[in-house]
């Protein structure tokens, strides 16, 4: 497979005159896959024109499906099959168990630079002392709410899931009466995908139901705690959420919020500056505050994306470093000021322009204070379908086929079943 989906604008003739400048005999094409999540691909095509006239290296930008679970079954595919066409790949923080074998070692080439990533993360990338993958951001959600309608129902912020539920009724009743019939009060991912994994392990966690499976491998995850959060947000849909939010990932979550429909949407720190963008309904009157407590304290799931290198790409060294370069600071500035996606580089949060563009980012700080891994390190290479078989747990009670507790009972002994034949 001959991969040639150079993104339309990636290079101008003037960049392409810049290169011939700089293009040696070792300069070469590099393929990058990533998924599309709001304007990644247009900032990538950017970065990567100021890379070419950098390197003289060209890179080709190989879009994904915003969905996660997608994109990890292609890269499976694409990596059983020694693809030597991509080069880099864009991963999920949860990946690296599964993919190490994959990827080249990174240890060496970022031996100077990995004290200044966050540790958490790096050791994140790390299996069997093989640094598998080089932080490019990192994220973790956070609940996002419209300032002035609160201000105009005279809510607070809320602090609990009780209480977010509450006034998103109110503010929801109060609008559609005076004529905005589409607004709802809150919207979140509820599609069967990772990103509900996502969603419910904060639920869960809240509450104090523990994390699926625990850091030592023990399945907590058939508890009253647990289902009897699970069926609180099975209230929520067609009430405060619509009913569609059971097909919603993130983009369709923040389509809703960014039109103005929303009174709250849980997502990532990326719907930040777009919420703030020029098109948007809701630019300057929304803010962010961390997901509330559900009895057990606030939970938010650790994401982040990293970059790694293909052991099969023709061009290993290039490769790498491309892959130093997207894990740079100078990268990072770019994505933190233009995206408002979360540095890995600690420096980061103290750097004025970042802080000038996205004032939020340094208050981030307090959202990772709650942050909680999703269970890969446990669950190793059978992480996908421990995720899998939860999020179809949970999708089923929120879709009202069956109840939580019995949908719970079900996936402790698929759980079991999957640990007793080796995690």
């Amino acid at each position: 497979m001959k991969l040639n989906l150079l993104l339309a604008g990636l290079l101008t003739s003037a960049a392409f005159a810049a290169a011939a400048m700089t293009t040696t005999a070792s300069a070469v094409e590099l393929h990058f896959v990533s998924g599309a999540t709001g304007d990644d691909l247009a900032f990538y095509a950017e970065m990567f024109k100021k890379y070419t006239e950098k390197t003289g290296d060209t890179v080709t930008v190989v879009p994904m499906p915003s969905s996660t679970t997608d994109q990890f079954a292609q890269y499976k595919l694409w990596l059983a099959a020694g693809n030597s066409d991509i080069d880099v790949y864009q991963t999920d923080v949860i990946w690296a168990p599964q993919l190490a074998d994959q990827f080249l070692d990174l240890t060496d080439a970022a031996k100077d630079v990995v004290k200044d990533h966050f540790p958490s993360i790096i050791q994140s990338q790390t299996v069997n002392g093989k640094l598998v993958a080089l932080p490019a951001f990192t994220d973790a959600p956070a609940l996002y709410y419209r300032k002035d309608l609160l201000e105009k129902y005279k809510q607070p912020v809320p602090k609990t899931w009780e209480e977010m539920a509450a006034s998103a009724k109110i503010v929801q009743d109060g609008e559609r009466a005076a004529g905005n019939k589409d607004i709802w009060g809150f919207v979140f991912q509820g599609n069967a995908y990772e990103g509900l994994t996502c969603d419910a392990l904060e639920w869960v966690k809240s509450a104090g139901g523990g994390q699926i499976v625990e850091p030592d491998g023990t399945i907590s995850i058939n508890n009253p705690k647990a289902a009897a959060a699970l069926e609180l947000i099975k209230t929520w849909v067609n009430t405060i959420s619509p009913p569609g939010v059971l097909a919603y990932q993130e983009e369709e979550s923040r389509g809703v919020w960014q039109t103005g429909n929303a009174v709250f949407m849980r997502n990532w720190p990326y719907a930040y500056s777009l919420g703030n963008g020029a098109d948007s309904k809701v630019k300057g009157l929304f803010d962010v505050t961390t997901l509330p407590d559900g009895g057990g304290g606030s939970a938010a799931t650790l994401g982040g994306w990293n970059v790694a290198v293909s052991k099969y790409s023709k061009n290993p060294d290039a490769a790498t470093k491309l892959a130093m370069w997207i894990a740079s600071a100078e990268f990072q500035k770019e994505r933190a000021v233009k995206r408002s996606n979360l540095p890995t580089i600690v420096a980061l949060y103290d750097d004025a322009d970042v802080a000038k563009a996205q004032p939020i980012i340094p208050q981030w700080k307090n959202v990772f204070l709650n942050a909680v891994p999703r269970p890969s390190a446990p669950t190793k290479v059978k992480y996908n379908e421990v995720s899998s078989d939860f999020w179809s747990a949970v999708h089923d009670t929120l879709s009202g086929n069956g109840s939580a507790a019995d949908n719970l009972e079900a996936l402790e002994a698929k759980l079991t079943e999957l640990k007793g034949a080796g995690w």
